[in-house]
């Protein structure tokens, strides 16, 4: 039988047993010195990137905006109009004032006049409020409120749709960096394979074994090239996906972040015995794209009844409070009908109606805001077939990568029967050369293969969760599906 290269590795490692899988693994690359370490599993992962993301700031900081303008629609209710104007100036001094005549008589002597001179001069000052108070709108007031309301309704549902998004993506992220440690380490195996053929081959050559030729090492040598390459790719995938993570979750640049989970394992995650129809169900009650399409529907109805309010006339109260006051004083007649502009109180009240008669103007508004109304319903409509779409794309996708990965575990379990076989059909001289090399092979794609299954996995698990809108929420409640190694 002739012996070629993968013959000659497979039975110099298998007393070593890592062909069986009883090897260790190779040791990770440790943090380059000097770095803190930062170990996060999946749920601190998620948590920390909802806490940190810029992205869900930015919706926050809208949510604010909205809830300050509700709160000020609501202000608006009571006392809608309250002001203080001041006028300082210089009031005139009395000419022409006879003698032995009272202060508050003089406005009887037609000889007293004002004296604009500017040694008379004096100062002078009014203040002057005024309070407006609506008694009834038709819905003007009622309706702008509950519009602000809902808007605040509306960003807050923004603010959970984004936190979807960052939610799911740091998972993406975390996995993406677990998958390419586990890369890693096999390729580290099969790099440790080929050199000891390397070594083989060449005691082999040395020792003149007819069995072995120059052939087997070039062979050997094109393999080992190969495998640098994908070495080299799977680091540089590593660090990427390390450092991904870490700006996902917002770490400085002197940070080693490392995932909790010590292995690529699937989620422990049941899908529900009403399968589509559950799923669909706690969508619909939590999806934020549906909560946003029913508040800004409210918020429309809303201010359609605003728009109609021109319809009627607005009734309300106001009431004005003045005070004239002039340094040193001018004599203040007390009288009901003669008045000094320069001195004394004033005051005004009384019920006011308010009727804008431009009725083909208000029709026009009304219609705008119908059809404003129209839209925002067709959005729902449109929100909710999204996201029954979603969600089945999202649970047939899962369905699809449990499948894969069982199949994977299956199919590495098989890999790992045939390469055993091999490995003892060979040692008894009874098996042949390139069934143990596909086998290695098979053995070696199997379980890469799976890994990246798994991942897949994972992530559709999650990519589910979003789709029902409870990915955000159960994380930072806790109660996010883990494996036993990301709770570690």
């Amino acid at each position: 039988m002739t012996v070629s290269v993968f013959a000659r590795l497979l039975g110099a490692v298998a007393l070593a047993g890592f062909l069986s899988g009883a090897g260790p693994a190779a040791a990770q690359p440790g943090p380059p010195a000097p770095m803190d370490t930062v170990e996060v599993g999946l749920t601190e992962t998620v948590v920390r990137a909802l806490e940190e993301s810029p992205e869900v700031d930015q919706r926050q900081a809208q949510k604010q905006f909205a809830t300050a303008r509700s709160e000020e629609a609501r202000a608006n209710r009571f006392l809608t109009d309250v002001s203080l104007n001041t006028a300082h100036s210089f009031a005139p001094g009395l000419d022409n004032v006879p003698d032995g005549v009272s202060g508050d008589r003089l406005y009887l002597q037609p000889g007293v006049t004002n004296d604009w001179s500017p040694g008379a001069l004096r100062p002078f000052s009014r203040f002057e409020i005024a309070v407006q108070q609506p008694l009834w709108t038709w819905g003007e007031l009622s309706g702008s409120i509950e519009a602000a309301r809902r808007g605040v309704d509306v960003e807050a549902a923004r603010v959970e749709q984004k936190a979807l998004e960052v939610a799911v993506r740091a998972g993406e992220t975390y996995y993406g960096l677990i998958l390419t440690e586990a890369l890693d380490r096999l390729a580290d195996r099969t790099q440790e394979v080929i050199d000891r053929a390397k070594r083989e081959i060449n005691r082999l050559l040395d020792e003149g074994d007819e069995g072995v030729s120059q052939s087997d090492l070039f062979q050997t040598r094109l393999t080992e090239e190969e495998t640098k390459r994908r070495i080299v790719e799977i680091e540089q995938n590593q660090k990427t996906a390390r450092s991904a993570l870490r700006r996902q979750l917002f770490l400085s640049d002197r940070m080693w972040v490392e995932p909790a989970a010590d292995e690529l394992q699937p989620l422990s995650f049941a899908i529900h015995p009403d399968s589509l129809d559950y799923y669909i169900g706690r969508a619909l009650q939590n999806r934020p794209e549906v909560e946003q399409a029913e508040a800004g529907v409210e918020a429309r109805r809303a201010l359609v009844d605003v728009a109609r309010s021109d319809y009627y006339p607005t009734i309300g109260v106001q009431a004005t409070l003045s005070q004239s006051i002039t340094l040193p004083e001018r004599p203040n007649p007390d009288n009901a009908f003669v008045g000094d502009s320069f001195m004394g109180t004033g005051t005004r009240s009384g019920i006011g109606i308010q009727q804008n008669l431009n009725f083909g103007q208000t029709r026009a508004r009304v219609e705008q805001a119908e059809a404003e109304l129209d839209a925002v319903q067709y959005q729902r409509t449109a929100a909710e077939q999204l996201v029954r779409f979603e969600v089945e794309e999202a649970y047939r996708s899962l369905l699809t990568a449990k499948a894969a990965v069982e199949s994977r575990d299956r199919s590495t379990t098989i890999a790992g029967e045939w390469l055993r076989t091999e490995q003892v059909n060979f040692d008894l001289d009874l098996g042949n050369t390139e069934d143990l090399v596909k086998a290695v092979r098979a053995d070696l794609q199997a379980q890469a293969q799976y890994l990246r299954a798994v991942r897949r996995y994972n992530v559709a698990v999650l990519d589910l969760l979003r789709a029902t809108g409870t990915l955000a929420d159960r994380a930072r409640s806790g109660t996010l599906l883990e494996t036993r190694d990301d709770r570690g």
